[in-house]
C-alpha cells in the first residue's frame, strides 16, 4: 500500500528585486540649454566688450567694473555648458541623480554667457539693480508659493492662488485709499485671501468639487468680481478709494550699504521683510513643530492621521484659509508695495506662476522661495536687457518668464512626487 504524500512548497526566501527607474529630463534640458549656447555664443557671437556695473553711488565702498570681451567668454562658457550637459549624461546613465547644485551651476554659467553675449555695447549692465528688480518681482510669488505649499501639504491642491493674489490687491488698494491706513490695507489683503481661500475649502473639502476645477472657476470669479469693483467703485471716485499710496522703503542700517547685497536685501518696504519672515517660519512650522507633522500627515496619509485622533477635514480647512492669508498678503504687494493703486487684472497670471514655483520646489518652503526669485530674475531680466538696448527680440523677451517656468517645471524638476493625498478628498 502507498502513501501519497502532498508536495513539499519551495521554502526558499523570496528575493524581490529592485527596480531602477532613471530620469532623463534633467539632461535633456540641460543639453537644450548647451545647443543653444553654443548656437548663440559661437555661431552668432558677437564682438565687443561688455560692462557689468556692480556698485551704486551709496555704497559703503565700491565694486570696480568689470568689462570682458564678448566673443571668448561666450565661447568658453558655451563649451562649459556642453561639458556639464554631457557629465549630467554620464551621472543618469550611471544611475545617479543629478543634484541641485549642478544644474544651478549650470544655470549660473549659462545666464553669464547670456548676459555678456546679450548685454554688449556701450551702455554697462546694472547687476545690482537686475538682482533688486528680480528680488522685488519675486516677493509676491514667494506669498503664493508659500500658500501654495501649505495647502498641498495639507492635501489641498490650491490652484485658486491667482484669485486670493487678486483679491487681496483689489480689497488692500480699496480699504488703504479709505482709512488712510496702509496698516489696515495689509489687513484687508490677508482678510481678502482668507476669503477667497474659505470658498475654496467649502467646496473641495465639504462638497468634494474637484480641486482643480473649483480652483479654476474661483480665479475667473474674483478677476470679474475686481473688474466689475474697479470700474462701478474704484474708478468712480478714485481721489479716495484708490488713492495712489505706496509702503516706505526701510534700510537696515550698515547692512543696506554694503554693495551688491545690501540694495538687494536689505533696502526694502515692509513687506518685504514679512516675506523673508514668512519663508523661514512656514518651513520651520511645517518641519519642526507639531502643527506642521498634523499638516503632513493629512497630506500624506488622512486615513491613519484620522486613527490617531485628527481632524483630517478641519486640518485642511484651518490651514487652507492660512494659505489663502498668506497668498492675499501678497496680493497687496502689487498695490501697497509696487504700483500704488489698483488696475484691472494686475497679477497677470502670477498666482499661476507661482503654482508652478511650488511644484518646481517640490512642495519645500526654501525651494520654493528659491523658484520664485528664478522667475522674478527672468521677469526683471527682460525689462533690464530693453533698457540698456538689447539685440533680442522683444517678443522673445516678453515671453522670457513663461519659458523658464516651462523649462523649470517641465525639464529641471526631474522625479518628483507630490503629498500622497494631494488633491484627494477624505471621506470618514
Amino acid at each position: 500500500m502507498t502513501t501519497a504524500t502532498a508536495p513539499v512548497p519551495d521554502a526558499s526566501p523570496i528575493v524581490l528585486e529592485k527596480v531602477e527607474v532613471r530620469s532623463w529630463k534633467v539632461p535633456i534640458a540641460l543639453s537644450v540649454f548647451a545647443l543653444g549656447a553654443v548656437v548663440l555664443f559661437i555661431f552668432f557671437a558677437r564682438s565687443g566688450h561688455t560692462e557689468f556695473r556692480f556698485s551704486q553711488s551709496e555704497d559703503f565702498f565700491r565694486i570696480p567694473d568689470v568689462t570682458v570681451a564678448s566673443a571668448p567668454v561666450g565661447i568658453v562658457l558655451a563649451i562649459v555648458t556642453v561639458v556639464m550637459a554631457l557629465l549630467s549624461w554620464a551621472a543618469v546613465a550611471r544611475g545617479i541623480r543629478v543634484p541641485m547644485w549642478f544644474t544651478a551651476l549650470f544655470a549660473v554659467v549659462f545666464m553669464v554667457g547670456f548676459l555678456a553675449w546679450a548685454a554688449q555695447g556701450d551702455r554697462p549692465l546694472p547687476v545690482t539693480s537686475l538682482l533688486l528688480g528680480a528680488v522685488t518681482l519675486s516677493v509676491p510669488l514667494v506669498f503664493g508659493a508659500l500658500g501654495g505649499v501649505i495647502g498641498e501639504r495639507a492635501g489641498v491642491v490650491n490652484v485658486a492662488i491667482e484669485g486670493q493674489l487678486l483679491g487681496g490687491a483689489f480689497c488692500s488698494a480699496l480699504v488703504a485709499s479709505a482709512t488712510g491706513s496702509m496698516t489696515l490695507g495689509l489687513v484687508a489683503a490677508a482678510i481678502a485671501g482668507v476669503l477667497v481661500a474659505f470658498i475654496l475649502a467649502a467646496f473641495a473639502i465639504k462638497y468634494l468639487v474637484d480641486q482643480v476645477i473649483v480652483g479654476v472657476v474661483i480665479n475667473v470669479l474674483v478677476t470679474g468680481l475686481t473688474n466689475f469693483g474697479y470700474s462701478k467703485v474704484l474708478a468712480a471716485d478714485p481721489e479716495h478709494l484708490n488713492k495712489r499710496m505706496t509702503l516706505p522703503d526701510l534700510p537696515i542700517p550698515g547692512l543696506s550699504e554694503i554693495p551688491v547685497i545690501g540694495p538687494v536685501f536689505f533696502d526694502h518696504s515692509i513687506i518685504v521683510y514679512i516675506a523673508y519672515v514668512a519663508v523661514a517660519a512656514v518651513w520651520y512650522g511645517l518641519f519642526h513643530t507639531k502643527w506642521g507633522l498634523r499638516v503632513r500627515a493629512v497630506g500624506e496619509h488622512p486615513k491613519a492621521a484620522d486613527t490617531v485622533g485628527i481632524n483630517v477635514n478641519g486640518t485642511r480647512f484651518w490651514n487652507v484659509s492660512l494659505a489663502g492669508a498668506i497668498a492675499g498678503l501678497g496680493g497687496a504687494f502689487f498695490t501697497l508695495g509696487s504700483v500704488g493703486l489698483f488696475t484691472k487684472e494686475m497679477t497677470a497670471g502670477q498666482g499661476y506662476i507661482a503654482l508652478a514655483a511650488v511644484i518646481f520646489g517640490r512642495w519645500d518652503p526654501i525651494r520654493a522661495t528659491l523658484a520664485a526669485l528664478l522667475f522674478g530674475f527672468a521677469t526683471n531680466l527682460q525689462n533690464t536687457l530693453g533698457i540698456i538696448g538689447s539685440p533680442v527680440p522683444s517678443e522673445f523677451l516678453l515671453m522670457l518668464p513663461y519659458l523658464v517656468t516651462i523649462f523649470a517645471v517641465a525639464g529641471l524638476v526631474g522625479k518628483s512626487r507630490a503629498p500622497a493625498a494631494d488633491g484627494t478628498p477624505y471621506v470618514k
